[in-house]
């Protein structure tokens, strides 16, 4: 590295800090970014990605590709961590390229780094955000998609599989709520996943993934703490009405302070004032109701009887 190479790069880093906050799209800021782009330090790329997103410099397209596809040679060495592919990918998405490739490239890299103790994967973050970019993608087929997805159901990164169950439900297909249940039969080391699949699930046809849904609230555990909140997301009547129902034979004390949070969130008229109504009767789950509305924007009737009811003791 020559002698002024880091002094090089923090001026470089500078200049592309001060794009960033003039706001200047012009000539000279697209000049300056494409410059940048072409670095070899993938920190200065991820900035320059990010401005050039933010920007909507759809004009340098070309240049976030560029960047992109030089750094997946020798990545290790040119990338660690996927710092510029993370940023030149979500650059890309948010200034709606949708060219298939580009992601489905991502989606399917690994980018194993020594760590501590042996190696670990970097590029969790580049596949489940190139499996929400495919989404938006218009030159591959559903069905090939979902072909695709389903292999990262089976990740070993967490993240990844909620992402790709997210990406999942936004195709809309009930050939993926096919596959989304099978991978909540099958069952997940992690509770988010669960969830990510769940949600879903319910996206794409809540008639019949609400009773597929709520088969998890009698498993207990962390599966029915999902399934629960889950089914609040949807802010479907008919799911407030199964959580109402399952809420007075539910012993867990986890799962039951879930369903009170699920209600909540579905921010029907009908469940706010039920969990109103138990505040003021001082119900057993009192406590665990007032802290579920507190983040709740209520209608200023029920804000009046939930500040007029006794705190709970």
């Amino acid at each position: 590295m020559p002698p002024n190479e880091p002094v090089r790069r923090a001026q470089l880093r500078l200049r592309t800090e001060a794009l960033r906050e003039s706001g200047d799209a012009g000539p000279e800021t697209q000049a300056a970014l494409r410059k940048a782009l072409a670095d070899r330090s993938n920190h200065i790329v991820a900035k320059a990605a990010a401005i050039a997103a933010g920007l909507a410099l759809t004009q340098l397209i070309p240049d976030l590709l560029a960047a992109y596809d030089r750094f997946f040679t020798d990545p290790v060495k040119t990338d660690p961590q996927c710092w510029a592919k993370n940023a030149l990918c979500k650059a890309l998405a948010d200034l709606s390229h949708d060219n298939s490739a580009t992601y489905l490239r991502g989606l399917h890299h690994v980018q194993p780094e020594p760590v501590w103790g042996g190696r670990a994967d970097s590029a969790g973050t580049l596949r489940g955000n190139c499996a929400l970019a495919l989404v938006a993608c218009r030159d591959i087929s559903d069905l090939d998609l979902l072909t695709h997805l389903t292999d990262l159901l089976v990740d070993p990164e967490r993240t990844v599989r909620s992402e790709v169950a997210q990406a999942i439900g936004r195709l809309n297909r009930r050939e993926g709520a096919i596959v989304l249940r099978l991978r909540a039969l099958v069952g997940d080391a992690e509770s988010e996943v669960l969830g990510a699949c769940f949600s879903a699930i319910l996206s794409i046809d809540a008639a019949s993934g609400l009773p597929f849904v709520v088969r998890f609230l009698e498993q207990g555990g962390d599966a029915a703490t999902e399934a629960a909140l889950a089914l609040g997301l949807t802010h479907d009547p008919r799911a407030f009405d199964l959580l109402k129902e399952r809420l007075p034979r539910e012993r867990d004390p986890d799962v039951r302070e879930a369903i009170v949070t699920a209600i909540a969130l579905t921010r029907l008229p009908d469940a706010l004032k039920m969990l109103v109504g138990m505040v003021e009767r001082r119900d057993h789950l009192a406590a665990i109701a007032r802290k579920a509305l507190a983040a709740v924007r209520l209608p200023d009737e029920l804000r009046a009887r939930l500040d007029a009811a006794a705190p709970d003791t």
